[in-house]
């Protein structure tokens, strides 16, 4: 079906078995852009009115009938491209004894509609966001900020480390509090990943906000892993929240034998044709999980990345590639979706990724 606006109806028939009659169920429909109302054998079971939460939805045990079934689902779209978002879960049962409902479903346009303006969000505009939210609270006692953003600014990443860490300084003095714990979230894996290295204004974002770990009392949870391809806001809520909460122990109270963070470059060196990197907070060791080190790509003096072997030695990791004879620059999980980034910690804590040039030679 060809991307519209408007409303579009979609029916699919399946066929129930008696086990599932007279027992409520999961229906479980991904993701719809933008919103959707669904019907289970004519009866309302679920409605969302945006494109972002996740659809879970109950039937209840009166609905399900043995044999055939329809489901029919309304869709409003109001810009782009709407519909049924891939690669989600579409299931009715339970999560070990369901019925698929991926595959093909009969439509019918309803309504076609011009595409909606975007919207005018004051919070996007200088002083919007401050003054709603944050002058009424200035007056507060608060222990740390925690921050989570970052996507609106992929469109040009390049300043984000001095507007973010300019907000952290204004912050703090408007609360009196100049040592006051800022905690953030980068960026996660998303959008399609891609088999070369390329440039990434997401992977761009991302070293401006490990560069912000320069402003102190600061800390940052790396989910470069708990992202999802699909969806800018991922289902994960554990891994960001659990990592905060980890920093929080050590930076607001002082647990300082704590490992809070997954591996952090510091340095760089070359070596017989070889980059040899060290790292802050390896904790109990680097890791590179599931297999050998993937994601490392290495440039010389050129510019030009080509993908690279690496291998844990001690502390330390070696990157090279024979056809490069002579690195200076090495990027780790610089993509929108580093999908194989896999170096770790012992404590199971990311690698936050990292583009860094050579200082010196040895």
């Amino acid at each position: 079906m060809a991307p519209m606006n408007g409303i579009v109806w979609f029916r699919k028939t399946i066929d129930v078995p008696k086990s599932m009659v007279g027992k409520s169920a999961k229906l479980m429909m991904g993701a719809i852009v933008d919103a959707d109302t669904i019907y289970v054998n004519g009866v309302e079971v679920g409605n969302t009115t945006y494109q972002y939460p996740p659809r879970r939805y109950t039937v209840p045990k009166d609905v399900l009938v043995e044999g055939e079934n329809v489901i029919a689902v309304r869709v409003i779209n109001n810009r782009g491209k709407g519909g049924f978002v891939t690669e989600k879960p579409y299931w009715l049962g339970e999560p070990n004894a369901h019925i698929d409902l991926t595959g093909t479903w009969q439509f019918k346009v309803s309504v076609l509609a011009d595409e909606l303006p975007n919207h005018t969000f004051i919070h996007y505009k200088p002083t919007g966001l401050f003054n709603a939210m944050i002058a009424p609270a200035i007056d507060y006692k608060v222990k740390g900020i925690i921050w989570y953003q970052g996507e609106s600014n992929t469109g040009s990443p390049s300043n984000y480390q001095a507007l973010f860490t300019n907000m952290i300084k204004d912050w703090r003095e408007n609360m009196n509090v100049q040592d006051l714990p800022f905690l953030y979230v980068q960026l996660a894996n998303f959008m399609p990943a891609s088999e070369r290295p390329k440039q990434s204004n997401w992977a761009e974002l991302r070293e401006q906000q490990r560069l912000s770990l320069n402003e102190p009392n600061t800390a940052m949870a790396v989910i470069i892993d708990s992202g999802e391809w699909n969806d800018i806001h991922p289902l994960n809520k554990y891994a960001p929240g659990h990592r905060l909460a980890l920093a929080a122990q050590s930076i607001t109270y002082n647990n300082i034998s704590l490992v809070y963070s997954g591996p952090e470059i510091n340095t760089v060196q070359q070596e017989d044709g070889a980059l040899l990197l060290s790292f802050r907070h390896i904790g109990g060791g680097l890791v590179a999980k599931g297999g050998d080190l993937q994601e490392f790509a290495i440039a010389g003096k050129g510019g030009k990345y080509v993908w690279a072997q690496a291998k844990i030695i001690g502390q330390q990791i070696k990157v090279w590639n024979n056809k490069v004879i002579s690195p200076v620059t090495v990027r780790y999980a610089w993509a929108d979706n580093p999908a194989n980034a896999n170096l770790y910690n012992q404590e199971g804590l990311p690698a936050s990724p990292f583009e860094v040039t050579i200082k010196n030679k040895r």
